[in-house]
């Protein structure tokens, strides 16, 4: 087994760090012009309703479905030792361009208010076909922000042309003014470990916790959450566009990493309801929030933005068991409940967010909704709802317009997402303020 994090759990409720030395990013006028024509954020969703009974719980179970560890060991003893983070963090060859190098484009779509402290953008040329999913860090890996002594960012990817892809680009970040990258495909065992499949789905939501990435998948047959181990990263010997056993070796669609399902996590009958308030959610967003006890996984139910229907919003209990490190918190039939969920009116949730702060009764609930033009970022508990807002008068969507995922990386107080092509950071502070 690889180095691992050292998975200490720090002193909860300790206070935010300070905001990062240095200035915001000094956007292009196309990224902070406000113009009359941008949408505004008008009425707000509201408090969160709490959902308590068992016909409003009931729906959002999970049931784990692990890979036998013969499957997996066949597949390794096919394709050669596995390999950890360290070693894809050490064959990263890839930049990306730093904020100054981005394009008048690439840079409307950061927020305005909070402004970004920190913004990449991925080459064109390498994400050409691709769409931009979600992003989890080592800062939910492990709570000192490091896995072993490295800190990384992992950025999900979905084929946008047809062929039923799934990648991840690990993210070099121990020089945070100078991020390289290397990407593994995420696949699925087959035939007993003789084999494997690519994860034919679109990524919408991703969680490094421990040694574990969960990653929301939908491949045809329902939602769920696939399970890969961070330690089993297999080297593929064929640079080849197919995918799984090829003549001369095992190809990884021209990458040099591959990374297989240990397992998955999958609602009742294997499939969602969208267009009902108490049948099974599609799976949207997810993060980590450490602010729990234990840590758990926040989740938000997929919906459209045009959707007039209540959305719902819940999470799931990590293990605690050191023989389950990384996987949720199941009873003896292997099922996971949901502890606490809500309904929100918040339209078209595409990232979230939960984090307690020291001494508050629960936790409040930041989403990223999608939109015309900008979006929101609106942060909702049980007493109401406010967005970040800007312009003369103060009603304009400020949020990014087509923000993935929510993540935020405690060691360094900042909140990660992406949206297209460009990556970017938010203090936690910062976005209090934009609140107050």
């Amino acid at each position: 087994m690889m180095s691992r994090g050292r998975h200490r759990r720090r002193r909860r409720g300790r206070a935010l760090r300070g905001a990062l030395a240095g200035t915001a990013l000094a956007l292009t006028a196309a990224a902070t012009m406000i113009s009359a024509s941008q949408a505004t954020v008008g009425e707000g969703p509201g408090a969160l309703k709490p959902l308590t009974s068992a016909a409003d719980i009931d729906p959002l179970r999970l049931q784990e479905d692990l890979v036998p560890e013969r499957t997996l060991d066949r597949l390794a003893a096919a394709m050669g030792t596995p390999v950890g983070v360290g070693a894809v963090l050490d064959s990263a060859d890839r930049t990306l361009h730093s904020a100054s190098d981005c394009t008048a484009g690439e840079r409307t779509a950061l927020p305005v208010e909070p402004a970004a402290t920190r913004a990449y953008c991925w080459d064109e040329a390498d994400t050409a076909g691709w769409r931009a999913g979600a992003v989890t860090t080592s800062g939910d890996a492990d709570d000192d922000g490091r896995w072993g002594e490295n800190r990384a960012l992992l950025s999900g990817w979905s084929s946008a042309d047809g062929q039923g892809l799934a990648r991840v680009a690990f993210v070099d970040a121990n020089d945070l003014s100078r991020l390289t990258y290397a990407s593994a495909l995420l696949a699925v065992p087959v035939d007993g470990g003789r084999d494997y499949r690519a994860l034919a789905s679109q990524v919408s939501g991703m969680v490094w916790y421990q040694d574990k990435l969960l990653v929301t998948a939908d491949d045809g047959d329902g939602t769920a959450l696939y399970v890969y181990d961070m330690d089993r990263v297999q080297r593929a010997t064929v640079a080849d566009a197919a995918v799984g056993r090829v003549p001369g070796g095992w190809s990884a669609h021209g990458y040099r990493w591959m990374l297989p399902a240990v397992g998955s996590y999958r609602l009742p009958g294997g499939t969602c309801e969208p267009a009902t308030d108490t049948g099974a959610p599609c799976l949207g967003g997810i993060s980590l929030d450490r602010s729990s006890a234990p840590d758990s996984l926040a989740v938000s139910e997929r919906a459209t933005a045009d959707s007039d229907r209540a959305t719902r919003l819940w999470r799931y209990p990590f293990s605690t068991d050191p023989e389950r490190s990384g996987l949720l918190a199941t009873d003896p039939a292997g099922r996971v409940r949901a502890d606490e969920a809500y309904r929100t009116k918040t339209a078209g949730i595409a990232g979230v967010l939960s984090y307690r702060e020291a001494g508050a009764d629960r936790a409040d609930w930041y989403l990223a909704g999608t939109g015309a033009g900008r979006g929101a970022l609106w942060r909702q508990n049980a007493n109401g709802a406010r967005a970040t807002q800007c312009g003369a008068d103060e009603t304009h969507r400020c949020w990014s317009a087509r923000t993935a995922s929510l993540s935020y990386w405690e060691a360094m107080g900042e909140v990660w997402s992406q949206s297209g092509r460009t990556l970017f950071a938010v203090p936690l502070t910062s976005v209090g303020r934009a609140l107050d």
